[in-house]
């Protein structure tokens, strides 16, 4: 309404009367404009998904990230009628695939399987990240927490005479400069996992990041590298075939998966050491609510299903499928951890 034609019209005796009717007609216009938006977005919202869903896993495949999303990709597909697709994209410490999730629209067809990395470690290890965690992203659900677990060559280890993390700390002082410590990448809790152990013991292991845990493994196994803190549930086939040997777990408590396995508290007497993994889905920024919440609602049943949560659990994971809120209070507290982590431990993108 013009300004000018409000004040003169408020001037004349029936002004008023009529300025109230223009009021109402002006209103009840805005209420139906309103009322059409939100029937077109409950439109858009109802139909959806009607074409297939990709839940990018910002790995190699093979790791815990990518076993996670081919974990509840099936059952979401199941539940929704339509296919939910695992898309690798591999890169920069899983800052690749987050960025690629980060600039897509918000229609609910695009999807993270994000992990501690992305979400709670990169920010404070990053000079600059290509997307803000908090800003670009709507939270789902927390699909697990799994604990990481030291592991070496179980044939180098065997002739080291390594059977202890004790003994792992007395071969590295005696031998500075001499090991390789593989991760899964960059910023990742592996690579952070074993930043945190150099600087708590006072030695040094040449860091050498990966683009994904499965290759890591591979050389691990083979003997081209000496030492890792991966997570449980990708190193767990290799330690049970006796090809890894595990030391300790990086969790505050041992896992259920290998009771047998000390901590590291327990193992090296690191008081306070812990630094375990988790993954959950995300969402772009701006994605409706009501998707945010119905893929948490089939996410959570999914991680429910008996077979999937005796399986997970087998490999050291430990599910969850918390509310959207939860997991962003989650995420907020995995922030200010992890950036005094990365503080007290200097550790550093190479």
């Amino acid at each position: 309404m013009n300004t000018h034609y409000l004040i003169r019209l408020l001037s004349k005796p029936a002004g008023w009367a009529k300025a109230r009717a223009l009021a109402v007609t002006y209103a009840g216009a805005l209420l139906c404009a309103i009322l059409g938006f939100a029937t077109l977005a409950n439109a858009q919202t109802a139909g959806w998904p009607n074409k297939p869903v990709r839940i990018v896993v910002p790995f190699t495949p093979g790791g815990t990230t990518d076993i996670l999303a081919r974990a509840v990709a099936p059952e979401l597909s199941r539940a929704f009628n339509q296919q939910f697709l695992v898309e690798n994209r591999g890169g920069a410490g899983g800052n690749l695939g987050a960025e690629i999730v980060a600039k897509s629209p918000g229609d609910g067809y695009t999807l993270l399987m994000g992990t501690v990395g992305t979400h709670g470690i990169n920010r404070a290890l990053y000079d600059k990240l290509p997307y803000d965690p908090i800003k670009d992203f709507a939270p789902i659900t927390l699909v697990a927490a799994v604990p990481n677990v030291m592991v070496v060559n179980a044939e180098k280890a065997k002739e080291r005479g390594i059977n202890t993390v004790d003994d792992f700390i007395k071969f590295a002082k005696a031998n500075p400069g001499k090991l390789n410590m593989a991760s899964s990448g960059n910023g990742t809790s592996i690579h952070l996992s074993g930043e945190l152990f150099k600087s708590m013991t006072g030695t040094f292991m040449t860091h050498i990041p990966y683009r994904g845990s499965s290759q890591a493994l591979l050389d691990l196994s083979a003997g081209n590298m000496d030492v890792m803190f991966d997570n449980l549930p990708s190193s767990m086939q290799l330690i049970k075939s006796g090809r890894l040997k595990a030391l300790a777990v990086t969790s505050g408590q041992r896992s259920g998966a290998m009771p047998e396995v000390p901590t590291l508290q327990e193992a090296g007497k690191l008081m306070g050491y812990e630094a375990s993994s988790w993954f959950g889905l995300l969402a772009p920024a701006g994605t409706p609510s009501d998707i945010v919440q119905r893929i948490q609602q089939e996410t959570a049943k999914a991680l429910n299903v008996p077979a999937i949560k005796e399986k997970l659990l087998a490999q050291g994971a430990i599910p969850s499928g918390m509310t959207p809120e939860e997991f962003v209070k989650l995420i907020d507290a995995e922030h200010k951890k992890w950036a005094l982590v990365v503080k007290a431990s200097g550790a550093r993108v190479d």
